[in-house]
């Protein structure tokens, strides 16, 4: 069995530990009257908002977890949701500019994880 790359290990910690707190902090976040009144703005439903949000985080969670267990379709699997999350944000979120830094951290995610060693690491031979 080929070692795991450092990347794909560091990925995997911060999909784990970033969605595990941003859980912890949006479900703090639900009666804030700032937040709500920001996804107002929004033209999805607030109850979907939320649903849309608590899927992707579970779903960064299921993915680290799947990359530090060697599992292909964990990549995949984020790569997917997320560039279905940012484009429907992108077409619906009243603040645009607050989404870059977001786009730039998962384009440097996407590189890494499909470099030519990782891909290596991944495949079934």
């Amino acid at each position: 069995m080929r070692k795991r790359p450092t990347s794909i290990t560091i990925i995997a910690w911060i999909l784990i530990v970033a969605g595990g707190i941003l859980l912890l902090t949006s479900s703090v976040n639900l009666n804030n009257p700032i937040v709500k009144g920001i996804m107002a703005k929004n033209p999805i439903p607030i109850s979907v908002q939320y649903m849309i949000m608590y899927v992707g985080l579970l779903i960064s969670i299921v993915s680290g977890i799947g990359l530090l267990k060697k599992q292909n379709w964990a990549r995949f699997l984020y790569v997917v949701w997320n560039t279905i999350g940012s484009l429907i944000t992108l077409f619906t979120s009243p603040m645009k500019t607050a989404l870059i830094p977001g786009l730039i951290f998962f384009i440097v995610i996407v590189i890494f994880l499909f470099r030519p060693g990782t891909n290596q690491y991944f495949s079934k031979t």
